[in-house]
């Protein structure tokens, strides 16, 4: 028994010294990588370097062996590689009868922590005090407008907000982060804004303008009474949320005043006008109407005579999505004509397909037959039947049951096709210059390569944004199998951090293998001493209705790993800020990172004499027996 002890010892120093010799090995491999990383980053390049050399081999045979042993399993060696192994080994030596000092590697088991910590504050900032991670929210286009929304954010608990580049305009944008600096000052909260670049993102051009129609509908129960009018605004001349009428019926509008009219599906309909002030009329709709551009309205007098006529005005046209079923096919070319759905054909005239356009055209050239194409979030999956004359044709294999409607600006995946894509758009380096002169970090989309991160330091260091935090969102598979070479690239910079988007990265990756993806990412960044960002449709249901979902409670219990968790907006933001930080605050005592933690237990302690009363009566029945 002792000589078979002394050889499974043996085999496990064998082991041991192995990933010392392998880490030793890439550290060599890899030199020039660190001589260029940030001072500051050294120490987490080395350890990173040596968790990929601890990882590059399947090691749960080892991890095996050292649990009989009743020694660590290097299941938590994320942060501090060889001062894990060494400790290891040296209780390995000691099993064996040899002694020694054990060494402790180039980060200590406090260093990796410490280290961790303070590279989250340099990119993110202060947290909140008590609260056990970061939370980003990201601002809806109305934050322009509303001091107010941007300050309870920060006073229901966020520590950071982010500006998605993809919408409003720099005009917007500076009266956000104006809003910003104000409620940083007026709640003596620390608040660190991030821009976000668009990247390469492939999605579906606009479709054909639909007719400009208006529905108007008022609340109902559940039996379809109506609960009260719907409140609507007219004005003489068109505008976001107006009804625009003729600029004469409109002068003679008064409180109580009765516009009549009969809608698009020649149903007698009627407004009542409530107020007149500052050029727009406040009104209310009874029931359910349709109005469109051009139809007539009436402004009769008591006696029934009219007094006035006048139209609708302008209204915007609505979209004409395109409903794809199983079976159906689309057209994706690179025309930018808009979008239409399929058309009968007349007689003797063939069917014509539904088609659309896609925002990057070039990347139409590298596909081939046979390959995956998803749409809107993975909600309608295809695949490419042709490639021809800058169109590929694709055949639609799921949807909805009755069809799955497609608009405009959706996502276009391609999660098996060798892209050429290129890391920087050219309206990502327009908004860099924006960004390097206001925020203070630079959220940085679909990176899917070391070279995409060369190419956008390159372009910081152009503009004068070489001091910004760096975010670099993993939301390819490309992008995740990079994922350590893209770290040591981005390592030349002092503050770097790595947000999961999970949305897109699960449909490019698979639902099914989005678990084992992100565990992987949160094992990689720990072990770079990288702070994580956990994004995409966190309490988001809670956030836009106000009622969360069991999952989405569950959800954050795993959020907690991370080193800060994104929001994104809806009505009830500030209530889903302030659950998601009652979440973590509750949650922080039994696990950091991978570690159970064992607080005491608030279960009650068994009642002995109960207990043992119950046991007795149940004891001498079988005696009985």
């Amino acid at each position: 028994m002792k000589a078979k002890r002394a050889e499974r010892l043996a085999a496990v120093r064998c082991e041991l010294e192995r990933i010392l010799d392998d880490a030793g090995a890439f550290e060599e491999r890899y030199r020039v990588q660190l001589e260029q990383l940030h001072p500051e980053q050294l120490k987490s390049g080395l350890n990173l370097l040596h968790y990929l050399a601890l990882r590059h081999r399947d090691s749960r045979d080892l991890q095996s062996e050292l649990g009989l042993l009743g020694l660590s399993s290097l299941g938590r060696a994320e942060a501090h590689v060889l001062a894990n192994v060494h400790a290891v080994l040296h209780a390995v030596r000691a099993l064996q009868g040899r002694r020694g000092k054990p060494k402790k590697g180039p980060v200590t088991f406090k260093q990796g922590k410490k280290l961790i910590r303070r590279h989250t504050r340099a990119l993110l900032g202060k947290k909140v005090k008590g609260s056990p991670i970061r939370i980003m929210v990201t601002l809806p286009s109305e934050a322009a407008d509303d001091y107010r929304l941007i300050r309870d954010i920060l006073v229901a608990g966020a520590n950071c907000v982010r500006i998605n580049c993809a919408h409003d305009g720099p005009d917007r944008w500076e009266r956000m982060l104006a809003h910003v600096e104000r409620a940083r000052r007026a709640t003596g909260r620390s608040c660190r804004t991030f821009m976000d670049v668009c990247g390469p993102k492939i999605r579906t051009g606009p479709l054909a303008p639909g007719p400009k129609v208006l529905r108007i509908h008022p609340t109902k129960d559940v039996r379809g009474n109506i609960l009260g009018p719907e409140i609507v605004t007219l004005a003489p001349v068109p505008g976001a949320g107006l009804i625009p009428v003729s600029p004469e019926l409109f002068a003679r509008l008064e409180p109580g005043s009765r516009i009549s009219f009969r809608d698009t599906r020649d149903k007698k309909s009627r407004l009542v006008v409530e107020c007149v002030e500052d050029g727009r009329a406040t009104a209310l709709c009874p029931a359910t109407a349709y109005l469109e551009t051009g139809l007539a309205l009436e402004l009769p007098e008591e006696d029934g005579t009219v007094r006035c006529t006048g139209e609708v005005g302008d209204l915007p046209a609505t979209e004409d999505p395109i409903v794809l079923r199983v079976g159906d096919v689309l057209v994706v070319h690179k025309d930018p004509r808009p979008g239409e759905p399929a058309r009968r054909g007349g007689e003797g005239c063939p069917p014509v397909p539904a088609h659309v356009s896609c925002t990057l055209p070039e990347l139409l050239d590298d596909v081939r037959p046979g390959e995956p194409l998803l749409l809107d979030d993975g909600k309608i999956h295809g695949v490419i039947r042709d490639v021809r004359d800058g169109e590929i044709t694709v055949e639609i294999t799921r949807a909805k049951p009755g069809g799955t409607r497609l608009r405009g600006d959706k996502g276009i995946n391609l999660p098996e096709s060798a892209l050429r894509i290129t890391g920087l758009t050219a309206k990502d380096k327009e908004d860099l210059r924006f960004i390097a002169a206001h925020a203070d970090g630079v959220s940085a989309s679909f990176v899917n390569h070391p070279d995409d991160v060369e190419d956008l330091l390159d372009e910081l260091d152009a503009v004068g944004g070489d001091e910004l935090g760096l975010i670099l969102k993993i939301e390819t598979r490309r992008g995740f199998q990079h994922l350590p070479g893209i770290l040591l690239v981005a390592m030349e910079r002092p503050a770097v951090g790595v947000m999961i988007a999970r949305g897109d990265l699960a449909v490019e990756a698979g639902w099914t293998h989005l678990a084992q993806i992100q565990e992987e990412i949160l094992w990689v960044c720990e072990a770079a001493h990288v702070p994580v960002v956990w994004a995409t449709q966190v309490l988001e249901k809670l956030a836009k209705t106000g009622l969360p979902t069991r999952s989405e409670i569950s959800d954050v219990a795993m959020a907690q790993r991370a080193e800060c968790v994104m929001l994104n907006k809806g009505p009830f933001i500030t209530e889903a800020i302030r659950t998601l930080d009652h979440l973590l605050r509750s949650v922080q005592g039994y696990q950091r990172k991978k570690a159970t933690l064992l607080p005491a237990l608030t279960l009650e302690e068994p009642d002995s004499e109960e207990v043992g009363r119950s046991v007795g009566t149940r004891q001498g029945r079988t005696w009985l027996r």
